[in-house]
């Protein structure tokens, strides 16, 4: 049952029986490695896959995983369910600068002092220690969260503002670990998933994280409103522009109704007062339209009591 080594396991395993000795002398050239629930103790031969980019190596019986210091380009991590008990040092994190996706719960990890190391990697978005005995630790989520400042999600829970903020008390909706923060990031791993697969499920991980804060975070709500105002503000001039634009060939052309008894007296009130600029000939339809509205409603008045209405209206334009 306990096969030991990656080597032998890729030689003797009928799951990676197709895998000869020229693909394995070839492994600078892996990009995904997945080695789940295979027994295994040692990570040898993992210093020459210097293209990884997503390595899978839960529920084995690894206790050191030093030999990943060369994988500079990996994303996502995942060695959950096996036997480590302490973590290397922050210059073995700082070289991992793609790192986003860490899986570490169901370990040993029993000092909160050497679980912080992983504030060297600077791309750290997600990572998980539940079931481990450091995770019992009072102020376990508070110094992992103010240690690692890239992280965004931790366990099952995305990070609040509270967490982050002394002393800062939110409502019920951005509180700590409430339910609008949940996810699981973490899910079940499916057989026979491809590279492809991997990392569009990375994508969607941290895309759903970014989702959660920019809906319950209030910093994160606060700055989009004020960068909307300050777009805003800068971009109002053109909109203003344009709207005053439309307000004076509104008034340029109006066009009004006339009924038969009134057309006369319209048309002497427009074209035979004096004053030909636009600044007055305003003020003066205003007045007439106005006067218009008042004779109308009286000759309405007039036909509920048997007089006999126009039946159809004129159509003028004035410019």
């Amino acid at each position: 049952m306990f096969h030991g080594t990656i080597t032998e396991e890729l030689t003797s395993h009928r799951e990676w029986s197709h895998y000869n000795e020229n693909i394995i002398e070839d492994q600078k050239d892996f990009v995904f490695v997945k080695f789940s629930g295979l027994h295994l103790k040692s990570m040898e031969n993992m210093q020459s896959c210097i293209s990884l980019r997503v390595c899978i190596f839960s529920n084995n019986f690894i206790t050191d995983i030093r030999p990943l210091q060369s994988c500079i380009k990996l994303v996502k991590l995942d060695l959950h369910g096996n036997q480590i008990k302490s973590l290397p040092d922050t210059k073995f994190w700082s070289g991992l600068k793609n790192l986003k996706l860490l899986y570490l719960h169901d370990n040993g990890f029993a000092k909160l002092k050497n679980v912080c190391m992983l504030s060297a990697c600077p791309s750290l978005i997600a990572l998980t220690l539940f079931d481990c005995p450091v995770s019992l630790k009072k102020g376990y989520r508070h110094v992992l969260v103010n240690s690692i400042w890239p992280l965004k999600a931790l366990d099952h829970h995305v990070i609040s503002d509270e967490e982050i903020i002394q002393n800062w008390h939110l409502p019920e909706r951005f509180k700590t670990c409430n339910y609008r923060l949940f996810f699981n990031f973490c899910p079940a791993l499916k057989k026979g998933s491809a590279y492809e697969d991997e990392i569009n499920n990375i994508k969607h991980i941290i895309s759903k994280i970014n989702e959660i804060l920019a809906h319950n975070s209030p910093v994160l709500i606060v700055q989009r409103w004020i960068r909307g105002f300050l777009v805003r503000k800068k971009m109002s001039p053109l909109f203003l522009r344009k709207k005053h634009q439309k307000k004076i060939n509104e008034c340029e052309a109006k066009w009004i109704y006339i009924h038969r008894r009134y057309e006369d007296k319209l048309f002497k009130d427009l074209f035979f007062l004096p004053g030909t600029n636009k600044t007055e000939k305003l003020p003066r339809w205003k007045y007439v339209r106005k006067r218009l509205k008042m004779k109308l409603r009286m000759k309405n008045q007039m036909s509920v009591l048997g007089y006999r209405r126009s039946n159809y209206p004129y159509t003028l334009q004035i410019h």
